[in-house]
C-alpha cells in the first residue's frame, strides 16, 4: 500500500488540529472552574441574605425572556444579512451612486451608539409610521446595526477572492453579473460565515438594549424580578449564565469553522 506525502501531511495535520482542540477545552474547563471557584469565594464573603428560590419561582419570566432574545436575534440577523449582503454588493459597485449611499450607510450605522438608534427608530420613526410593537421594532433595530458590519465583512470577503478568478470567468464570457453570482459570491459566502457567526453572537448580547423599549427579552427579565423581589443578585446573575449559555456555543462555533477554513486553505 502506498502512501502519499500529502496524505500523510494531511492525517499529520489533522491528528495536530485535534491535540490542539484538547487542550484547548482542557484549559477553557479549568479556567472556567477557577471563575466559579472565586465567584464563590467572593459572593461567601459578602454579607447577603441569599435566596435561590426567587430565580426559581420567577423562572417562567427567564423562560419568556430567553424565548424572545433568540426570537429577536436570529430575526435581527437574518435581516441585518440581507442588508449586508445587498450592502457589500453595493461597496463593491462600479456605480458611484450605490458604492456611496452603501458607504453611509455603514459609517451611519457604525458610527453612532445602538442605544441612541433605538431610541430614534421606537421614538421617532415608528411613531411617523404609527407602529407600535417595540419587539419588531427593535429586531429591525438591530437588523439595521448589524447589516452594517455584515457588509464590510461581504466586502472584504469578495475583495478576498484573487482578480485572476475574474478574468478567468470573463474569459468565459461570462458579464460581471454572472462572475459575482457563480464564481465570485459563492467563494466569499463560504469565507465570511464564520464572522456572521461571530456577529451573531453580538447582537445576542446587545438584544440587551431593548429593554429600555421593554420588550420582554432577558435583561427586561431581570430587571421586572429585581423590582418585584429586590434580589439583586438573585435576578442578574442567572441573567449572566443564561446569556454564557447562549453564546458560547456559537462562540465555540465560529472558532471550529475558522479551523476548517484554516485546513481547507492548507
Amino acid at each position: 500500500m502506498v502512501v502519499t506525502r500529502s496524505s500523510t501531511r494531511s492525517t499529520f495535520m489533522t491528528s495536530s488540529l485535534r491535540t490542539e482542540t484538547t487542550r484547548r477545552l482542557l484549559v477553557r474547563l479549568l479556567l472556567a472552574m477557577g471563575g466559579v471557584a472565586g465567584l464563590y469565594y467572593l459572593f461567601t464573603r459578602i454579607e447577603y441574605p441569599w435566596n435561590w428560590r426567587v430565580p426559581w419561582e420567577y423562572r417562567s419570566l427567564y423562560i419568556r425572556g430567553f424565548a424572545n432574545t433568540l426570537a429577536v436575534s436570529l430575526g435581527a440577523t437574518s435581516l441585518g444579512f440581507c442588508f449586508g449582503v445587498i450592502g457589500g454588493l453595493a461597496r463593491v459597485s462600479k456605480n458611484l451612486v450605490a458604492r456611496e449611499i452603501a458607504g453611509f450607510y455603514v459609517e451611519l450605522f457604525r458610527g453612532t451608539p445602538l442605544l441612541v438608534q433605538i431610541y430614534i427608530f421606537y421614538f421617532c420613526v415608528a411613531a411617523v409610521v404609527h407602529f407600535d410593537n417595540p419587539q419588531i421594532i427593535g429586531m429591525i433595530t438591530l437588523a439595521f446595526f448589524s447589516g452594517a458590519y455584515i457588509t464590510e465583512m461581504v466586502r472584504a470577503g469578495i475583495e478576498s477572492i484573487g482578480k485572476g478568478q475574474i478574468e478567468a470567468a470573463k474569459s468565459t464570457g461570462l458579464d460581471d453579473w454572472l462572475t459575482m453570482r457563480y464564481i465570485i459570491f459563492p467563494q466569499a459566502l463560504r469565507r465570511i460565515i464564520p464572522p456572521v457567526t461571530g456577529q451573531f453572537v453580538s447582537v445576542i448580547k446587545d438584544s440587551s438594549l431593548l429593554s429600555v423599549i421593554s420588550v420582554r427579552e432577558l435583561t427586561k427579565a431581570s430587571e421586572i424580578l429585581n423590582a418585584t423581589t429586590y434580589k439583586t443578585f438573585e435576578s442578574y446573575l442567572p441573567l449572566a449564565g443564561l446569556y454564557l449559555l447562549i453564546t458560547y456555543p456559537l462562540s465555540y462555533l465560529t472558532q471550529r469553522l475558522e479551523d476548517k477554513m484554516k485546513r481547507d486553505r492548507d
